[in-house]
């Protein structure tokens, strides 16, 4: 009988499955979402190019930094946030269009720093403003490694956008309370004693009839 009891698969455990599965997908695309965006705005601020440009015969050194060169990784960082945010206030179809947006947000962000990682449009312009000469380009160019963090910090989002996308039916909301035409009922206010004028006052400031008419 010891035996037999022992065989008997406990009734939870079946529904425990997805309900795990659930809260670690959760907590792992908070963790990218969050750190990803960190990341990509973190590398925007950093410097992604460097060079000189020949002014009054001498070499002037340049620099630019990932804002300078692209403003893409930042904005769609900050898309992304909000996204991660919006997840939890939405549900169904609206969660599904979110965490769909949340992806492309990390996708794009990781595209466009890969593309500026070679660009030297930005350090041109700063040549040609340094010289004088709309013709002039930078010399010496050479690129650091900030764009490729950026562009790591954009496959975060992505990998959370992905996770949002399959596991999203799975988290938990905003509760019901917070929606529209779910407000708690207002207590009715006591009779307002017409014997002390300070509640008479406070019934008036409050808006109410204090002859209870």
């Amino acid at each position: 009988m010891e035996y037999m009891t022992a065989a008997v698969p406990h009734p939870r455990s079946e529904a425990d499955g997805p309900t795990r599965s659930g809260r670690r997908s959760l907590a792992l695309a908070l963790l990218c979402g969050a750190l990803g965006a960190a990341v990509a705005l973190l590398a925007t601020r950093q410097r992604w190019a460097e060079g000189t440009a020949t002014v009054a015969g001498g070499a002037f050194p340049l620099t630019a930094k990932g804002s300078d060169v692209t403003g893409i990784p930042a904005a769609l960082a900050i898309v992304g946030l909000a996204a991660l945010v919006a997840v939890f206030a939405v549900r169904r179809a609206g969660r599904f269009a979110v965490a769909g947006l949340l992806a492309l947000s990390g996708a794009g962000i990781t595209a466009a720093a890969l593309f500026a990682a070679s660009d030297s449009s930005a350090l041109d312009e700063k040549a040609a403003q340094a010289s004088g000469d709309t013709s002039a380009t930078v010399a010496a160019l050479s690129h650091t490694g900030w764009p490729y963090v950026a562009a790591v910090g954009g496959a975060l989002i992505l990998l959370a956008g992905l996770l949002a996308l399959r596991y999203g039916s799975q988290w938990p909301a905003m509760s019901g309370r917070y929606e529209r035409g779910t407000d708690r009922p207002r207590r009715k206010a006591r009779p307002v004693d017409p014997e002390r004028p300070e509640e008479i006052w406070k019934a008036l400031d409050r808006g109410e009839d204090p002859t209870g008419a």
